[in-house]
Formats: structure tokens, C-alpha cells, sequence
């Protein structure tokens, strides 16, 4: 029997052999990371020239975001309370009433 083994790849060869499915995955982070980017409005050429300050503008963006989430979200709240607070009321009054023990 001969042992006949595939020769071993260099480091240089291993680096550049690039699969599709490396790419389709790079081609996806890239695109999930240009979406977060553009969530806190930040311009590439700007990350470039400024990389501090547009990390500063990005997280006060983001502070920015949050507090709008939850005072959209309160806004809400009270509004459907308005409604289902006395009807669960009432609802809780009806069926304490038909409850004799």
C-alpha cells in the first residue's frame, strides 16, 4: 500500500485560498454592518477623517434612539390604558359578583 497523503499547503496558500462561502459571508457582514452604520447615521468618509468624534456622534445617536423608543412606547401604553384599565375593572367586578362562595 502506498501512502499516497495530499502535500501540505503553506501558510501563504492557505491565506489566499478564498471559498465562495467565504465571500457570501463577508459580502453579508458587510451589508449587516452597513445597516447599523446607517442606523446611527454615520458616513464612511467621515469614520475615516474622524474616528472618535463619529463614535461620539454615533453613541449620543444611540441614546438618542433609545429615549424616543421609550417615550414612543409609554405614549402607547397609556393610551391602550385608557381602555383595558377600567374595562379589566369591570371585568374583575363582574366575575367577584358571581363568585359566592
Amino acid at each position: 500500500m502506498s501512502d499516497q497523503t495530499a502535500p501540505r499547503q503553506t501558510f501563504i496558500q492557505r491565506l489566499v485560498a478564498v471559498r465562495m462561502r467565504d465571500l457570501i459571508w463577508l459580502f453579508f457582514l458587510c451589508v449587516v454592518a452597513g445597516l447599523v452604520l446607517a442606523l446611527f447615521n454615520i458616513d464612511p468618509a467621515e469614520l475615516w477623517v474622524d474616528f472618535f468624534g463619529t463614535l461620539a456622534r454615533a453613541w449620543d445617536r444611540f441614546f438618542i434612539i433609545i429615549s424616543d423608543s421609550v417615550v414612543w412606547s409609554l405614549r402607547y401604553f397609556l393610551l391602550g390604558a385608557v381602555l383595558v384599565v377600567p374595562l379589566w375593572i369591570v371585568w374583575r367586578l363582574i366575575t367577584a359578583a358571581g363568585r359566592r362562595s
